[in-house]
């Protein structure tokens, strides 16, 4: 149940004006012998009112109810729950049968939430106990409630559990069974029922409304009147009647033609009725709208009777009495054949003859011979006519049928039927329909328009891109972080997105990883940390999109819409870095998502897309290995100068840095043109004694042949500026080809002196050596060469640690400062992110405490501890190094997720420990205020329980304790050690055998179990974390000058020299292979092949033979049914036929004008051929 103040605002939005009916004069029925009213009520429940003018009402001799009633403020409204049939609420409103439509539609959508419909379906069953034919249950569940989802249509019907209500209620209840939650969202079914009609109505009343009202409906298989619980809003006619049928076919069909003039976007919603079955009063209302027939019983087979078998006539318009005289008399016929219990025959035919002449409004569904899967292709023709009746005189008929397919989301029939080279679709004709298909998420209508002639580049203007952002749903994890850049600018006149807030979005999920995107376009030129705004709505709206792929792509990945997604990567060039990127986006974008469903398909789409990635790079370097590194490594127009191998880093792309074609890159830059066989001691030989470089105990790799031959003419200009620029690696390796295909300019001395000392691997080994000596060094300080403090100390051993440390601190300023295009600001917030920065910043903090304290006397013990910790922290950096070794490196990713595991297990440890640290205390001691005794006695002694260190003595009693102690509190108070007390001493026994049960035995285990799965999660792909960690390590001393502390320093003055006052650039930027759009044209149809074979071999699997076997069935049955229907169009003909001979025949026969003695031929009639034809054709059924 409902609060009170939530039954308040419950009421809040309840209008004043809606009312009920009730009979104000009886009028006697006279099959009731004066008990019952002709509104269904008894006389007893009429006012004395009513019954005083009873004299009066008998000269009446229909009661009516706008004339016989009154209205009276409603006693029923609120929200229903089902008795033991489900938790969910449903609304509902008992309303006069003349109430506003407006009124009534602003309810639905305002106050109770239901989502403005696309489609109105309106099914009429009329109220009887006539049995369901199984194909009509089989259209209901499988059509009806499909087509409802897929359109996101209201579906309306008696909402009564009898008759086709209750089939349409149990197609509902399945398919919330089997649907997900987002597509039953789609589904709203809202019941209207005759107030009167409803069983067990008195439970919903209550003047106040009902916040709740619990509804007890019968446990029963039959038919009822009561309410079915598998609707979500009722709407209960009131009339004035009681137990009489038809109250609600006004007011239906007045909400109805409502609903058909207000809009749902672009469009009208259509109104679509479907007559299953029903009574003769529906005839009054039910053809005013596009109507679609299934042959049950009652009106549906007279209507579907005369639409088959009342042929039209030639002169029908022209005003031929007798034509219309003989068409009258055919309808007689067919409604006193369909309806022979309705005695009003002759109202009956002038409304049947109305139907006829409204034909162009209704269809026929042959159920039992096209089944239900054909049965939204006949819904949508029919609404497809619906749609012709209102167009427009610049509309074309094409056009709107194009605008229902999008609507229903019917890509096959739009393709069979529109998209068949028939009709010539311009661009501009499709490009709101490409909206329409981006914004609603409807991936294969955007390829089914791109196909066929929908021009992307005239398309995608800027202002088309921002507008597709302004349509992002407010749900969304993107709509929330635009707006919240939105709301950063400073007096912003604008306040819808701008291409700036996705600007900065991206920016901030793609990090220094590649230039902002659209700054340049929006005149913002270069990096500014400053909340600026656009002031001026500038003209590049109107200008294309250079790149329309890439900008959808990375609009749906921001939507995390998969479809849509793939699709537009499939269409994008430089497929394997726009892969990465969406990995990129994705991940970032998970760990800001809140929902958990949301986050893992984030995280799932990031993975399919690393795959991706790593698939078509796989392609690549199948195809031409010199090729695949060239793409690694350059930049990027489309992504902001990025490059695939910063990106994947920056993605945290494992699975693609464990591609061979990557780790084969990593080796040739890691040994530069050193052979990779080299031994580790000639290297550590020749960094000792130099000289040994141009000898051949190291050898170099001899001149390579290019794989593509002789290098072809080269970018110049500006280009090979901008597109091989600053990357993660430098393009040395690139250059010495060049240079090899050029005369060497460089002595051989100096050659052979840059390709051993610009190797990484050089850098590598010459700072494992150097850091190993500073270790040494800075132990043989700590114990053997600590001086006291100045004038004494330090010593010139501790004065060269100082220099040595302080050469690295230069050389991490250098790397933090001087590295990259970040700002200041960006830099020292990145700083500490990385794990290994945090211990070098804790280590140059420690040491620099350490070094001032110790000059100091009051302070130098303080110093002495902090350089010891200090030496601890340099040491612990040691593991960094470790990480290029492929055994010990996921050793490091298993120690550091084991830490993580054992902060948890202290926690548990930590909780029990402390449980029984103060309750061993507090039995044990009866009184001792020395806080010293209670922390190491609390704390300290149960923690070397765990190890085995347990004082028997002290804990049992049996044992004799030969502690000096005293039991005097003044003693105690002094200091003195307190005696136990042994009152309680088998007690302190328990707990302790308790205590080391559960922490030796339970929480260890624990911590083993812990310790178990990650080790084995993280050596399951040890292989993988490797090579990124490897990659890490590489990238660190590609960057790194040749020397290591503490002779960095002199490379640290040639740099500040070479770049600040010669002023010669960097050669990673000025040198370049031949990259050019051939290069982007090569990875496309490695793509392509790619995408080919993938496709290839989805085919091939189980479930897409499968699927195309179903298909070919189905397609068999169709022909089936399509020869079954012209065998029966024969079976007519030919008894037409038959009927005309006959009658040609009896004609001839009677007029006279042929005489013969001969007996007419008796050997088969006409009729028996007919039957036997007929017979024939039910036999080969």
């Amino acid at each position: 149940m409902r609060s009170t103040e939530g039954e308040g605002e419950a009421t809040s939005w309840f209008p004043k004006d809606i009312k009920k009916r009730v009979c104000t004069t009886f009028v006697e029925d006279s099959f009731s012998n004066g008990l019952l009213c002709q509104c269904g009520g008894a006389r007893d429940s009429h006012a004395s009112a009513s019954l005083s003018d009873y004299f009066s009402a008998a000269i009446v001799s229909h009661w009516d109810s706008a004339q016989h009633s009154s209205e009276a403020p409603t006693d029923a409204f609120g929200e229903v729950e089902f008795a033991g049939a489900s938790k969910r609420y449903s609304h509902f409103l008992r309303l006069s049968w003349d109430t506003p439509p407006a009124t009534v539609y602003s309810i639905l959508t305002d106050n109770w939430g239901l989502p403005t419909p696309n489609l109105v379906l309106s099914v009429e069953g009329g109220v009887g106990r006539s049995k369901i034919k199984s194909w009509v249950r089989e259209v209901l569940r499988h059509g009806l409630v499909r087509a409802a989802q897929s359109t996101g249509a209201w579906i309306v019907a008696g909402g009564l559990r009898e008759g086709v209500g209750r089939c349409l209620g149990e197609a509902v209840r399945d398919h919330f069974t089997a649907a997900s939650s987002d597509s039953l969202a789609k589904v709203v079914t809202i019941g209207i029922a005759p107030w009167g009609l409803v069983s067990h109505r008195e439970q919903l009343i209550n003047l106040e409304g009902s916040f709740p009202a619990v509804y007890y409906v019968p446990n029963t298989s039959r038919d009822s009147f009561c309410l079915d619980n598998n609707y979500q809003a009722f709407l209960l006619v009131d009339n004035g009647t009681v137990g009489r049928t038809g109250g609600e076919t006004v007011f239906k069909a007045r909400l109805e033609d409502y609903i058909s003039h207000q809009r749902s976007g672009s469009m009208d919603i259509p109104v679509l009725c479907m007559l299953v079955s029903g009574e003769s009063y529906m005839l009054e209302v039910s053809f005013e709208l596009q109507t679609c027939v299934l042959g049950q019983v009652g009106l549906a087979d007279l209507v579907n009777d005369i639409l088959e078998n009342v042929p039209a006539s030639e002169s029908e318009g022209k005003g031929n009495v007798a034509n219309k005289t003989d068409l009258r008399s055919r309808l007689a016929e067919k409604v006193i054949e369909t309806l022979p219990a309705d005695p009003d025959t002759d109202k009956l035919v002038e409304k049947a003859l109305s139907i006829y002449q409204r034909r162009g409004l209704i269809s026929i569904y042959h159920g039992e011979q096209e089944g239900p899967d054909d049965f939204d292709t006949v819904l949508l023709k029919a609404l497809v006519g619906v749609s012709k009746q209102r167009l427009s005189g610049d509309t074309s008929p094409s056009t709107e049928e194009l605008k229902l397919a999008l609507t229903w989301n019917r890509v096959d029939i739009a393709r069979s039927e529109l998209f068949t080279g028939d009709i010539q679709w311009k661009s501009d004709d499709l490009e709101d329909f490409m909206t329409d298909a981006l914004v609603n998420n409807k991936p294969q209508f955007v390829h089914l328009f791109i196909e066929n002639g929908l021009n992307i580049l005239d398309y995608l203007t800027f202002g088309q891109l921002e507008e597709l952002y302004r349509s992002i749903s407010d749900s969304s994890l993107a709509y929330t972080l635009l707006v919240r850049h939105l709301n950063d600018r400073q007096g912003a006149p604008i306040k819808e997105f701008t291409l700036y807030e996705v600007s900065q979005l991206l920016e901030d999920l793609l990090g220094d990883v590649c230039e902002p995107f659209y700054r340049k376009i929006l005149g913002l030129q270069g990096i500014t940390s400053t909340r600026k705004m656009v002031k001026v709505i500038l003209t590049y709206r109107n200008h294309r999109c250079p790149h329309p792929w890439a900008a959808l792509f990375i609009w749906a990945v921001l939507q995390n819409r998969r479809e849509m997604a793939i699709y537009f990567w499939e269409m994008t060039t430089e497929s394997v870095l726009s892969a990465l990127s969406g990995c990129k986006l994705l991940r970032e974008l998970s760990k800001l998502e809140r929902e958990t469903e949301t986050k893992y398909s984030m995280k799932e789409l990031a993975r399919k897309f690393e795959n991706y990635a790593h698939d078509v790079f796989s392609q690549c370097y199948q195809s031409s290995e010199s090729r695949s590194f060239v793409l690694l490594r350059k930049k990027s127009a489309i992504w902001g100068g990025a490059t695939c191998l910063k990106m994947a880093m920056e993605a945290d792309a494992r699975y693609f840095f464990s591609h061979d074609g990557v780790q084969s890159l990593l080796s040739q830059i890691w040994w530069g043109d050193m052979n990779r066989s080299t031994e580790v001691w000639k290297l550590i030989l020749t960094l000792f004694i130099p000289p040994l470089c141009y000898t051949n105990l190291i050898s170099f790799r001899e001149v390579e042949e290019a794989e593509e031959g002789k290098p072809d003419e080269i970018p110049q200009g500006k280009d090979i500026e901008w597109l091989y620029a600053e990357t993660v690696f430098s393009f040395r390796d690139l250059k010495r080809r060049l240079d090899r295909a050029t005369p060497q300019k460089r002595p051989f001395l100096v050659q052979r002196w840059r390709q051993f000392w610009y190797a990484p691997v050089t850098a590598f080994v010459g700072n494992v050596l150097m850091y190993f000596l500073f270790l040494v060094l800075f132990a043989y300080v700590l114990l053997l060469d600590f001086k006291p403090p100045p004038p004494t100390g330090p010593s010139t051993p501790e004065l060269g640690l100082y220099f040595w440390v302080f050469t690295i601190v230069c050389e991490e300023i250098r790397e933090t400062l001087f590295i990259g295009s970040m700002t200041l600001r960006q830099r020292i917030r990145l700083y500490p992110q990385d794990v290994w920065h945090k211990c070098d910043l804790i280590a140059i903090i420690l040491f620099l405490i350490g070094m001032c304290c110790r000059m100091f006397r009051s302070t130098f013990m303080l110093g002495r501890a902090a350089l010891c910790l200090d030496y601890m922290a340099f040491t612990i950096r040691l593991l960094h190094i470790f990480a290029i070794h492929k055994h010990l490196g996921p050793k490091i990713i298993i120690v550091g997720k084991m830490m993580k595991d054992v902060f948890f297990f202290l926690f548990f440890l930590g909780v029990w420990l402390m449980a029984y640290g103060v309750a061993n205390q507090a039995l044990m001691y009866t009184y001792d205020t020395s806080a010293d005794r209670i922390l190491r006695r609390v704390f300290y002694r149960p923690y070397l329980h765990i190890f085995g260190q347990i004082p028997v003595e002290e804990i049992d009693s049996g044992y004799v304790w030969n502690a000096d102690c005293t039991d005097n509190t003044t003693l105690v108070d002094e200091g003195m050690e307190p005696c136990r007390n042994p009152h309680h001493n088998w007690l302190v026994v328990i707990l302790l055998v308790v205590y080391l049960l559960v922490t030796n035995i339970l929480l260890m285990n624990l911590l083993i179990a812990m310790f178990s799965h990650t080790f084995s999660k993280v050596q399951e792909r040890s292989d993988t974390h490797w090579k990124f960690q490897r990659f890490n390590v590489i990238v660190e001393y590609h960057s790194r000058p040749c020397l290591a502390p503490p002779f960095i320093v002199i490379s640290h003055i040639h740099l500040i020299i070479k770049r600040n006052i010669r002023k010669i650039p960097s050669e990673k930027i000025h040198q370049a292979l031949k990259i050019n759009n051939r290069l982007l044209t090569w990875e496309s149809i490695q793509k392509e092949t790619f995408l080919s074979a993938a496709s290839k071999k989805q085919r091939g699997s189980d479930g897409e033979r499968l699927k195309r076997i179903v298909d070919s069935v189905l397609k068999q049955t169709a022909e089936i049914r399509d020869v079954d229907r012209r065998l029966q169009a024969l079976e007519t003909e030919m008894e037409f036929c038959s009927s005309t001979l006959v009658w040609m025949a009896e004609a001839l026969s009677q007029s006279g004008l042929l005489k013969t003695n001969k007996p007419p031929p008796t050997h088969k009639g006409n009729h028996e051929i007919s039957a036997a034809i007929g017979l024939g054709l039910k036999n080969n059924k």
